[in-house]
């Protein structure tokens, strides 16, 4: 593979990483966990945190309940990116 074919390829993964990023700021994943509903896109950035009534009444767990929940998220968040990724790695022929 001649320099220009490389220069071609990084080309064409940039032009797909960008097309990525713009599809993830698109993306939203919500995860629900006892009254606490947290929205986040997929660059794990944080669109919308509900708190039920019902959940503010149980202010002892309250800190864990919204832990898990941004877990859970996050999570969520790297396996559609990490999807995305590969799917391009596989169209480069690069195989993850």
């Amino acid at each position: 593979m001649g320099v220009f074919d490389k220069a071609k390829d990084m080309y064409k993964l940039q032009k797909q990483a960008k097309e990525i990023k713009k599809k993830l700021e698109n993306i939203h994943i919500e995860s629900a966990e006892e009254g606490v509903t947290i929205t986040i896109d997929g660059h794990q950035t944080v669109i919308s945190v509900k708190i039920e009534p019902s959940a503010m009444e149980k202010m002892e767990i309250l800190p864990e309940t919204l832990k898990k929940a941004f877990n859970k998220a996050i999570k969520k968040s790297q396996e559609i990116a990490a999807a995305e990724m590969k799917s391009v790695m596989g169209d480069m022929g690069l195989g993850m």
